[in-house]
Formats: structure tokens, C-alpha cells, sequence
């Protein structure tokens, strides 16, 4: 960008519930402030906006931007006026295509929660090389798919290097414990998806390729993390994890971006962690079962969410775990407190925005990985309440 912009960040669906929690953080803790970034809601309805505005009681004075995400002419305006779009409006797959575009096309800096990675596989085949021209960085899955898991096997392997002078061939993401609930939002992402496999089968090879995000570059067969397991080392039995599919990808799309520092023969999957014996063997069955229809028959609709109880005592705590070549290992623990999807993510979400602020790194479609790396593990240690730490 070598225009000044009026804003730092404009939040675009601050009327949704995940946007709304994005705007309350940022006037919460950044505004108003003089060495805060200067900040937007965007939105449909300036009515909602300004209803909105009111509730997270943010200053009467913050600026509220009237813009369509079905509107290119609207998104362009809006784009030019502020150096990052945070966007939380979703599915993107149906309401992401022309606020992306506009974003390439205006050198913006852009973040948003995909997880899906359809979608993303096209727009980096679509509009990878224009991001890098214009400059915009484009950070798609910037909330708990996939910044815990994306940052914690970058900071393992960093913690490999420094104990054994190379990185790990392999890593195991195991999720210990996690407390917290689906949004409306997350269960219609998944939904369009599935449409959208159903009615073209092709899609569902890019759903199952774990490679799917870093186009000309095939690495070794990946465990499938699907088949439950006991894990000797860790005393207990690993079930499928629903947001793996999603998260493997994007650690695979960071290390392809940075030039392999995992190496071009990684293998890490994902699974969730349940108990020893027959009742952690029964619970991990039980786990694959939920993988089949995790929403139930009534998933909840777009704009619900967990209360405010729910968010605040909600919590994650993940392992990853690096097996060596010759059977060393070590163990790297990323915790996070309040819920992971929602109170979690609108903090995850709003200090990548912050981060690309001060990012320098050249533009294209990437992650948070590969655009902000340890600059935004300190960002959340600090602000976000997530740790990263070395267990063993």
C-alpha cells in the first residue's frame, strides 16, 4: 500500500456474533487510544451497526462503514479506505468471493476464520500471484482453526532444532481437553461444504488431500488420524478430531511458503485425546460416530452462538508431540483459556489484524504462520491469554 489510509482495520460483519465479539475486543482493549490502531465497523444496515456499536458500548464516535458483501463497487470503497479488512462474514465460499477480490485488487491486508478448504485451494489458485503484486497478504483460518495448531508445530519444531539440531520428521497434535461449543456460523460453513462436495464429487479429493493448499508440491503419505488409537507414550486412546482436516492443511501451507524449514518429508496429523482403558477406547468410537454428523439434526443457525458464561469459561489445551528418527522426543504444549471457537478466536482473529500492521513480509495468500510466525505468538502471549511452552 503507498496510499494513507483512514483506517488501520475496518471489522466487516461487526453485525454477526463472531464479528460483533471481534468489534467488542477491539474497543475493549485498543480503543479509544492514541497508540491503539484506528478502527471501523462494516456492515449491511447502518441501523444494526449502530445497535451494535451501543451494546459492546464502543465510543459513539467509532466510524461505521455501510457496505454489501454482494456489492463489488461497495467493497472496493471500503477496502480503500483502511490498510486490513477483518472479515467473519461466512460461509466465505458463498459470501467470500468479491470482498477477496476487491482485497487483491486494492493491495489490503486481509484475515479472516475459513476453514474451508475448498474454497481456499481455489482463491490461491485464482488470486495468489495478483496478492503478491498488489501486495495485499491475504490470511485465511486466523482463529482456532488454525493458529494454535500452526503456530504450536512451528514453535516444536523451533524447540527441535534448539534441543537436537534439526527439525522433527514427525509430529503428533493431540488436543487434551477442550471446553466449548459450535456457533451457527461453523455448522452453515460446514453445511455449504458438504453441499458443494455433493454436487461435484471432485471435490471431495481436495477435501481428503492433505497437500491441498500447496499446489505443485506432493509430500509423503500422512497418517489419516482417523482410525482410533492407543497411544503408549501418552497412556491414553486418540480419536478423530473435527478440525483437523482443515488444520493439517494450513500447517502443511506454512511450511510449504517458507521454504520446507519442516522438511519436504514431514508427516503430523491431529486427533483429540480421551482416557485410558475400555471407556477411553468406547469414547474414542464414539468420537469417530460424532465425525459422521457433528451438529446433530438441529445445528445451531447463523448468528447463534455460546453465551457469555460459556465463552468465558470455556478453555484448550493441545500436545504436540515430535518423534525424532533415532526415538527421541519432546513434548510442546499450547494452551489457550476461554472458549476456543469464539472467545478464543476473536482474540486470535484481532491480533493478526494488529500483526499485519507492522508485517513486512511481501504479499500473497498465506497464514498466520507464514506471514507472522513468533511476532504473533508473543503477540498472543501477551494480549490473548494462549502459552507456548516446552514439556519435556
Amino acid at each position: 500500500m503507498t496510499t494513507p489510509r483512514e483506517f488501520d482495520i475496518i471489522v466487516f460483519g461487526a453485525t454477526g456474533y463472531t464479528g460483533r465479539l471481534v468489534a467488542e475486543y477491539l474497543a475493549t482493549h485498543y480503543g479509544p487510544r492514541e497508540d491503539g490502531p484506528t478502527w471501523a465497523m462494516a456492515g449491511r444496515s447502518l441501523a444494526k451497526l449502530e445497535e451494535v456499536r451501543d451494546l459492546i458500548s464502543a465510543p459513539a464516535t467509532t466510524p461505521l462503514v455501510v457496505a454489501d458483501a454482494d456489492n463489488s463497487a461497495d467493497l472496493e470503497a471500503m477496502c480503500r479506505r483502511t490498510r486490513v479488512v477483518i472479515t467473519t462474514v461466512g460461509p466465505y465460499q458463498l459470501y467470500g468471493d468479491k470482498l477477496l477480490a476487491a482485497c487483491v485488487a486494492t493491495g489490503t491486508d486481509y484475515a479472516d476464520l475459513c476453514g474451508e478448504p475448498v474454497w481456499m485451494a481455489e482463491k490461491i489458485a485464482e488470486h495468489h500471484a495478483a496478492a503478491q503484486a498488489s501486495g495485499a497478504r491475504i490470511s485465511f483460518s486466523s482463529g482456532f482453526d488454525s493458529i494454535p495448531f500452526d503456530l504450536g508445530v512451528m514453535m516444536t519444531q523451533k524447540a527441535c532444532r534448539e534441543r537436537f539440531g534439526k527439525p522433527a520428521p514427525r509430529i503428533r497434535g493431540r488436543v487434551r481437553a477442550m471446553q466449548g461449543t459450535f456457533s451457527g456460523g461453523t455448522a452453515a460453513s460446514l453445511g455449504a461444504t458438504m453441499k458443494a462436495a455433493a454436487k461435484n464429487p471432485s471435490l471431495i479429493k481436495v477435501l481428503r488431500n492433505p497437500f491441498a493448499l500447496t499446489p505443485g508440491f506432493e509430500g509423503p503419505d500422512q497418517p489419516s488420524g482417523m482410525i482410533p488409537s492407543y497411544e503408549e507414550d501418552l497412556g491414553k486412546w486418540s480419536a478423530p478430531f473435527v478440525m483437523a482436516p482443515i488444520n493439517t492443511k494450513n500447517v502443511h501451507r506454512t511450511n510449504f511458503l517458507l521454504g520446507h524449514p519442516y522438511g519436504t518429508d514431514f508427516r503430523y496429523d491431529e486427533m483429540t485425546l480421551t482416557s485410558p482403558g475400555d471407556a477411553g477406547k468406547a469414547a474414542a468410537n464414539a468420537a469417530l460416530e460424532f465425525m459422521k454428523n457433528p451438529f446433530g439434526s438441529k445445528p445451531p443457525k447463523p448468528g447463534e452462538g455460546p453465551t457469555q458464561d460459556e465463552r468465558e469459561n470455556g478453555f484448550y489445551d493441545v500436545v504436540f508431540v515430535a518423534d525424532m528418527a533415532d526415538g527421541q522426543r519432546l513434548q510442546y504444549g499450547v494452551k489457550g483459556r476461554f472458549d476456543p471457537g469464539y472467545g478464543s478466536t476473536c482474540r486470535m482473529l484481532s491480533e493478526t489484524a494488529i500483526g499485519l500492521l507492522a508485517c513486512d513480509k511481501p504479499g500473497g495468500i498465506g497464514t498466520p504462520g507464514s506471514f507472522l510466525g513468533e511476532d504473533l505468538v508473543k503477540r498472543l502471549e501477551e494480549h490473548a491469554e494462549l502459552t507456548f511452552a516446552v514439556e519435556v
